[in-house]
């Protein structure tokens, strides 16, 4: 602790690795919200992507079943157990036709959060780069700065249909990788991507294979909506990728799939020194997930998958609902392709506000919660998210109740 930091420490800015985090811009819009709803107000929060959708029937009774155990109480492996992790390595190769070493090439990790904040703690060394595309994710981020690297933001377009511009994005990767000093040592993707649900097609994997290979940048890809593609397309896996594994890992999380957000499962597959990496480390922070959650994730991953797609239609109905409603509201909103989000830029007139302001308006004329696109960084800026965790009627009262205050508000 430096000279200059006080003693004792009065709160939290107070230790210089907290401190060098941005600040919560969410805080502002959530203060607020929970003022209004202890007023009794109506409110229908849209802010942050909790799924309301409960985990299926048949997956909380295998927890039931094995939960009263006693042989299940006890500390459990921090990389998972066996089972679980072959489940996994089963469901690469049933879905994309991966073989995935389940021994050598899979860690069971507590949510996908975690596991990208220990990965970056356990491969980066202080001052090292890592190239994130924004907006983003808070966490591909923040699990940088917590692991003492660096942050090199480059911007995350557009291109046809929903789908990112991946030769601007990539571009981009090679020029930072000859600009910057130290060279950058990895990359951290995101398809389907939280917050602009913009998805990738198989071709642009591939070439970010290639880039990464050639500027010898290790590669992250977060998968948590592997699953919500709202289109013919299966969004694409990094493993599906030829020679992926030598260069990269890829996180998957049951939270969005399987209505699991609050049990805390995921997983880190592919390059066995990585995955290695972050087994050892977990090692020595945590002792694993309460192992009947763990039977019951396996129990998840081999049983028939209609509730994952029953899960995705339903997102699909609300987010046509939400759209339609804003739409029809004169807010011209296009379609998510993916994700459990809807991205909206700011209708121009109230571009000046900007995104926590205009949050913070939303809230105040209309009793919707949203969430400021600045958050997401500095190229979310003009924009608000929109999480789908209510059912299709709410979804539209919230669009028309937004219509009307942006009618009330010329």
């Amino acid at each position: 602790m430096s000279t200059e930091t006080p003693w004792p420490p009065q709160s939290s800015a107070d230790f210089p690795r907290l401190a060098s985090l941005p600040a919560y811009v969410f805080a502002q819009v959530n203060a607020e919200k929970m003022v209004r709803i202890a007023a009794g107000e109506d409110i229908i929060d849209l802010g942050m992507g909790n799924p309301d959708i409960g985990t299926p029937s048949h997956i909380v009774d295998e927890l039931v079943a094995h939960a009263g155990d006693h042989k299940h109480h006890r500390y459990s492996a921090s990389r998972g157990i066996y089972g679980l992790r072959d489940a996994m390595s089963e469901h690469y190769a049933r879905r994309y036709g991966v073989a995935i070493d389940s021994e050598s090439e899979v860690v069971v990790t507590i949510g996908a959060k975690e596991g990208i904040a220990h990965l970056m703690l356990a491969i980066l060394d202080s001052g090292d780069t890592v190239i994130v595309p924004s907006p983003a994710y808070p966490i591909h981020s923040y699990s940088v700065v917590f692991a003492g690297g660096r942050v090199h933001g480059i911007p995350l377009a557009e291109g046809e249909r929903g789908m990112v511009d991946g030769d601007a994005l990539l571009e981009a990767v090679e020029q930072a990788c000859a600009s910057t000093w130290p060279r950058p040592k990895a990359l951290i993707l995101s398809f389907p991507n939280n917050p602009t649900t913009l998805s990738a097609d198989p071709g642009f994997m591939e070439r970010a294979v290639e880039v990464c290979r050639r500027e010898q940048l290790l590669l992250i890809h977060d998968f948590a909506y592997a699953d919500f593609s709202f289109s013919d397309d299966e969004p694409p896996s990094l493993m599906q990728v030829p020679g992926a594994k030598e260069i990269g890992v890829e996180f998957f999380s049951m939270s969005k799939s399987y209505g699991m957000a609050g049990w805390r499962v995921g997983f880190c597959v592919g390059n066995p020194a990585m995955v290695g990496a972050l087994t050892k480390i977990k090692s020595y922070l945590d002792y694993g997930i309460f192992q009947p959650i763990q039977i019951a994730a396996a129990h998840a991953l081999r049983a028939e998958q209609e509730c994952v797609t029953e899960v995705r239609d339903t997102y699909r109905r609300r987010a046509e609902a939400l759209v339609g409603a804003l739409n029809r509201s004169g807010w011209p909103v296009p379609p998510p392709l993916a994700t459990m989000f809807v991205w909206a830029r700011i209708p121009e007139r109230f571009v000046e506000m900007g995104s926590i302001e205009f949050a913070r308006f939303l809230l105040r004329e209309a009793g919707v919660v949203v969430s400021p696109g600045v958050g997401f960084g500095a190229e979310g800026e003009g924009h608000v998210r929109f999480a789908l965790i209510a059912d299709e009627d709410r979804l539209r009262g919230a669009g028309e109740r937004v219509g009307r205050a942006l009618r009330q508000n010329p």
